[in-house]
């Protein structure tokens, strides 16, 4: 049986960064991955671009029962740090909004990067590793469908239940569950959201179709793009909501952040009016079914006041979401009670880590769970 200082269960973000921090410090490091290559979830973020990053990344741009505990592994691991690393490897990149960094080539450049690290480290790497058990006696023994191995430290990295046709599973939860450690709900993040029948009818046929609102949930709103689609709505807005949302809430919506007093009193109708700050299609479908069918200048005063409070708290009740398959992060996991926020160290099992999605860290669209895979795996690495 092969023995490691240190063994890693997932290739992701959080497990490729956290073996080359240890490598680097000289621990013998293994990489167990159950996908035939690492880093896949990677290889398709921000659109083959990959959001490796935000620089304004803080502890209030994430989620938690426990929002303090990111903390510390936020604070001695930065944005510039990791961007130091792209930078040291040659990766150009740029930033696009919000303090969001992407590369201006492929995403598999940040991949390449990890592998060329972790070589270096001389961090090996087992791809098709199938997790069967992990057991801890004086040691922790992990056995796969085809080898066994023990290990002085083991690293849950193994993400959460988004993006199953990625091979996403919930064997981080199990293990924590079998050594003990409490799991907190989990539900899909960053996801689109599903209309009800007759709300759908009237917008599915605008799919497609998107414009600048502000979106609030739980007293937490988020100003940016709604998209409409065949089923629901979409787009940054809507994903950085749904992660504060819960299945059949309300979310309130702002029409018209940045345009005032519209519509007004004219011999044009609303549609003609709104039709100039949104897309002409929207302006006509929310109109027919929401604005008197008249010039506005023959509105009542009542009817003026409840088309102007309808345009800036417009609210929309979603009754589900598109669930995992679509669902870009996973809300929840790995409870935060029994972890140290700072070296991400089991509370109850000395030896035992988990680090990345699989713990109930999750972040705002843009970067910031990335930022949360290498922070909190830079601070396990350091220690393993």
């Amino acid at each position: 049986m092969e023995h490691y200082d240190v063994i890693i269960m997932g290739g992701g973000a959080a497990g490729l960064f956290c073996a080359l921090t240890a490598g680097r410090r000289g621990r013998r490091v293994l990489v167990l991955e159950h996908n035939e290559r690492v880093g896949r979830k990677i290889e398709i973020s921000g659109g083959g671009r990959c959001n490796f990053t935000n620089i304004a990344a803080s502890p209030k741009n994430y989620i938690s029962e426990n929002p303090a505990f990111c903390r510390s592994a936020l604070a001695r691991f930065t944005p510039s740090d990791f961007l130091a690393l792209v930078e040291s490897h040659g990766i150009r990149w740029h930033e696009k909004k919000l303090g969001q960094l992407f590369c201006d080539d492929s995403s598999r450049s940040i991949t390449g990067m990890l592998l060329e690290e972790c070589a270096r480290a001389g961090v090996k790497i087992r791809c098709g590793a199938q997790m069967e058990q992990i057991t801890k006696h004086e040691k922790f023994h992990i056995r796969t469908k085809a080898e066994s191995f023990s290990c002085d430290a083991a690293v849950v990295a193994t993400g959460g239940l988004s993006f199953a046709k990625l091979g996403a599973t919930g064997i981080g939860y199990d293990i924590a569950k079998h050594f003990g450690l409490r799991v907190t709900e989990t539900r899909p993040g960053l996801v689109p959201l599903v209309l009800a029948p007759p709300d759908l009818a009237h917008f599915a046929p605008l799919s497609g179709t998107s414009l600048p609102v502000r979106a609030t949930c739980r007293g937490v709103s988020f100003e940016e793009a709604v998209l409409l689609t065949h089923r629901g709505f979409s787009g940054p807005v809507t994903l950085q909501i749904s992660s504060y949302w819960r299945s059949g809430e309300t979310i309130e919506f702002d029409l018209l952040p940045e345009a005032q007093n519209i519509p007004i009193p004219s011999r044009a109708s609303a549609e003609a009016q709104l039709a100039r700050v949104w897309p002409r299609r929207f302006a006509e479908v929310w109109c027919a079914r929401y604005a008197p069918q008249k010039s506005v200048a023959q509105w009542s005063a009542k009817e003026r006041d409840k088309i102007k409070c309808l345009l800036r708290h417009w609210s929309v009740i979603f009754p589900t979401s598109e669930g995992y398959p679509k669902a870009e992060v996973t809300c929840g996991g790995v409870d935060t009670r029994d972890i140290s926020s700072k070296t991400m160290e089991s509370r109850h099992v000395a030896g035992l880590y988990f680090i990345g999605e699989v713990v109930d860290v999750t972040g705002w669209l843009g970067g910031y769970n990335f930022q949360w895979a290498w922070a909190s795996a830079h601070a396990a690495g350091i220690v393993v």
